[in-house]
């Protein structure tokens, strides 16, 4: 899924010159490619426990089973984390996501997210 945002580094000189401005539109990759992309990394960083899944549970982006699942494996933690970012499948659950994040003190992971890893 991507995101389009104005291009706006356009030169307008005439009618046409707008026309061309509003085809030619900067796409860039929304929260969910990222996620996906940056994802070997993310499972590392990731703190699963201390309500992130409570939370991601009270907002819906996990259902009730998938956060039994989750919670009741014993597995480490980055595995928990990838089973929760296997779960994340629209734009929408990753709002969520990271609204979840910042509530859960995970700021850092936000901005690992939001600036494309650091690139």
């Amino acid at each position: 899924m991507y995101k389009i945002t104005p291009y706006y580094k356009c030169v307008i000189q005439s009618a046409i010159d707008v026309m061309l401005c509003v085809i030619f539109e900067d796409i860039s990759p929304g929260i969910l490619a990222n996620i996906t992309r940056l994802k070997s990394v993310l499972v590392n960083i990731i703190e699963p426990d201390f309500g992130l899944l409570d939370q991601l549970l009270g907002r819906e982006v996990l259902t009730r089973r998938q956060y039994d699942d989750i919670r009741s494996e014993r597995r480490a933690a980055y595995r928990r984390s990838e089973a929760v970012l296997d779960l994340l499948v629209s734009e929408d659950q990753c709002d969520k996501f990271v609204k979840v994040l910042r509530r859960t003190s995970q700021q850092h992971v936000v901005n690992f997210i939001t600036q494309n890893g650091g690139q």
